[in-house]
């Protein structure tokens, strides 16, 4: 088994693509890298798997990939897109097992409003979610995996990006919803081997990087392989992709990147 296996469950902005009541060439296109649902990855080690954020379409994409194994859930931010498929995760706690839930005080605090049912700790009947709440204050261990949160703006809301490394070494990072990376962030993700970033479309938008801004972003970590994810319905994969630096890829519903 690889070191780290990371699989793309989604990588399509809020309103994935194709988008309701949207006939554009993108959202008509039949290829498969232009269907992108609600952006999310699944991680997986020896001893450890865990999930990034749990979208309205997480039944969906578990159901796809054969989800069978997880041991947690971690939480960007509480954005519709990201958290809206949580009561999902039940069938991790067939059994009466308890489920460790990973997400900043913000985020957790929006979690236990939204889904009051499963956290007011009234329901526990067998088949029903237990979520297990863990802030996130710091750097902390999924197994040997120790993820580092890095806040970033991202409009009003409160979204930490992560940094995974194992034995030391910086493996990943995901930044799934990101306008801008601190100058301090840039520098602790130099030379990190995958990074994953926020590329919503060609033009400016106010709380999300467009194309250009994630390439300079790249430019600047220098990982050894960028991955543009939370992509609209602006962006054609087969017309993108050949346009991208060396180093540089689109990713895509179901990919697999194995360390």
């Amino acid at each position: 088994m690889a070191e780290l296996t990371i699989t793309f469950f989604g990588t399509g902005t809020s309103l994935g693509v194709p988008m309701i009541g949207c006939d554009c060439r993108i959202c008509s296109s039949t290829d498969p890298r232009d269907k992108r649902s609600r952006a999310s990855i699944y991680m997986e080690t020896p001893e450890y798997a865990w999930i990034v954020d749990t979208g309205p379409d997480f039944r969906t994409q578990a159901l796809r990939e054969r989800l069978r194994r997880l041991d947690a859930a971690v939480y960007t931010h509480s954005h519709t897109d990201h958290i809206m498929g949580f009561d999902d995760l039940r069938p991790f706690c067939f059994g009466a097992h308890d489920l460790p839930i990973h997400a900043s005080p913000e985020t957790m605090r929006d979690l236990g409003r939204v889904f009051l049912f499963a956290f007011n700790g009234e329901n526990r009947w067998p088949g029903y979610i237990r979520p297990i709440p863990h802030l996130i204050d710091g750097p902390f261990f999924l197994g040997e995996t120790e993820l580092i949160p890095i806040p970033v703006r991202h409009g009003r809301a409160h979204m930490n990006g992560f940094l995974f490394r194992r034995r030391g070494e910086a493996l990943a990072a995901y930044f799934s919803d990101c306008k801008e990376v601190p100058a301090e962030a840039r520098a602790q993700l130099r030379g990190v081997r995958h990074l994953i970033v926020d590329a919503l479309r060609h033009a400016p938008h106010p709380t999300h990087m467009n194309v250009d801004e994630a390439l300079a972003l790249a430019r600047e970590v220098a990982p050894g392989q960028t991955w543009l994810t939370h992509l609209s319905h602006d962006l054609m994969h087969a017309e993108l992709e050949p346009t991208l630096p060396p180093g540089v890829r689109i990713a895509y519903d179901g990919l697999k990147i194995e360390i």
